[in-house]
């Protein structure tokens, strides 16, 4: 089979996967509803983009720019969850990765179809900035191409960096899980960074490179007013009137186009080197005793005796269950070890809100995430059912069993607190561990899938460990 066809039938695969999900309407009206409540008319209170209490005198060049700031900075985590969590985040390995099919075709083949839905993302959100510049007119016009190009400049590379990065974290057995969405966070906090840090810079194309989400340059003007200007980046109150901002000129300027294509280029890139990288699924080898050696160490069968009465656990169903929750949800050594390193830094002291907590609450948000996604899978979900206890009351010792793994790692803290009459880190600890498990079987239970549990408790985390 040709490469050309090995990357038509994995487009086609995987856009059918796609058709088949209830998700992708759910992102083709998510830009949509959000550019409504983001957006407002020129009387309105508030605005998208905000300057030092002014809202830019809305023309449909800022009117595109507003929904390609939202789509491009504000919903990039939403976008990576959902190609990570939907129908066509299990893929048949177990066939493909026997047969000579090239690897790079493969990768090329599901990074079009995830370009696909995203451009329909798009094309809906652009068809909303139309219907949008009828309600809100406009101080230009409405002008069908400044809105669409101050969209699609912006936001397009973004998501097709985004689609990149999900075939190259999936292309590697480390990043396939937890670890690759933490990565991601990482890099999209790095880039929001660096982004800002580049506001007073040059406005040439090494500066606009710096610039992944694309917001800078178009916003160019405002910026040199003065390097003490404030500019808010959502829905934020408008305080004191209008600016006059000329974002038509800098979206059609050529350095910042080279700039926006240069990063389309990278996304390429980024998928080719998810092909050439590729690694196929092994289960890890378990050592063990072998031969002679294991038969020798092979415990006997013990034969239960016939009047033995009912185990303690089944006639407590709900202990049993707690008992289970609460040993899956940290299980194994590595995690017992990361664990054991959390209560070694709130039994040291200092300040427990800014040093333990942030280090228990990251522990608990992958650990719990990850049980919860485990735990709602749809076959084991059905298995569960037929359990003595009903699921609702599972995922509520869920919750408990998190809470009582906060409050046992935060122990040292808490009974040094007790120790002088502070109960904040019995508080942090109780109430930070009913957020993370609730979230997480709560988005679990609705996703079947770890990730935007995962994500949303990474920007909560960040927000509240940053917050002062």
């Amino acid at each position: 089979m040709s490469a050309l066809a090995v990357v038509r039938s994995s487009f086609g695969s995987s856009l059918l996967r796609y058709r088949r999900s209830w998700g992708l309407w759910l992102l083709l009206l998510a830009a949509p509803v959000s550019a409504r409540y983001w957006i407002a008319g020129e009387h309105e209170a508030y605005a998208a983009i905000v300057i030092d209490g002014k809202a830019p005198v809305l023309t449909s060049a800022v009117l595109g720019l507003s929904l390609g700031i939202i789509v491009s900075m504000l919903m990039v985590l939403g976008v990576f969850v959902y190609l990570r969590s939907n129908t066509t985040r299990r893929q048949p390995w177990q066939i493909v990765e026997t047969t000579a099919a090239s690897r790079v075709a493969l990768v090329f083949g599901r990074f079009g179809a995830d370009l696909a839905v995203l451009g329909a993302a798009l094309l809906a959100t652009t068809l909303a900035g139309w219907i949008l510049a009828w309600i809100v007119d406009p101080a230009d016009g409405r002008r069908l191409l400044d809105i669409a190009l101050g969209l699609w400049l912006p936001a397009a590379p973004v998501l097709m960096l985004v689609a990149a990065l999900r075939q190259l974290f999936d292309a590697l057995p480390p990043t396939r899980g937890a670890f690759g969405d933490f990565a991601f966070f990482v890099s999209w906090i790095v880039a929001l960074v660096i982004a800002v840090g580049g506001v007073h810079g040059e406005r040439d194309v090494a500066a606009g490179m710096s610039d992944v989400f694309g917001f800078v340059r178009p916003l160019a003007d405002v910026f040199e007013l003065g390097p003490d200007i404030g500019v808010t980046i959502g829905r934020a109150s408008v305080s004191a009137g209008r600016i006059a901002v000329d974002v038509g000129r800098e979206l059609t300027s050529p350095d910042y186009i080279s700039t926006r294509l240069a990063w389309a280029g990278i996304a390429v890139a980024l998928a080719l080197l998810a092909g050439i990288v590729y690694r196929p699924h092994r289960q890890s080898r378990r050592w063990g005793l072998r031969g002679w050696i294991a038969r020798a160490f092979q415990a006997r069968p013990v034969v239960a005796p016939s009047d033995a009465g009912a185990a303690g656990a089944a006639r407590w169903p709900w202990l049993g269950v707690f008992v289970a929750e609460f040993g899956l949800i940290l299980p194994g050594r590595f995690w017992r070890a990361l664990a054991c390193g959390a209560a070694l830094l709130a039994w040291t002291g200092g300040d427990f809100r800014r040093a333990a907590a942030p280090a228990i609450g990251l522990l608990l948000i992958f650990a719990l995430s990850a049980h919860a996604g485990r735990s709602e899978a749809a076959g084991l979900l059905a298995l569960s059912r037929t359990a003595a206890i009903a699921p609702m009351v599972r995922r509520a010792l869920f919750v408990v069993a998190g809470i009582a793994w906060a409050a046992l790692l935060a122990a040292p803290a808490i009974l040094a607190g007790f120790g002088r009459g502070d109960t904040a880190p019995l508080s942090i600890a109780l109430a930070g561990g009913a957020i993370v498990a609730g979230v997480s079987i709560a988005l679990g239970a609705w996703s079947r899938s770890p990730t935007p549990a995962r994500l949303l408790l990474l920007v909560a985390w960040y927000s509240w460990m940053t917050g002062g």
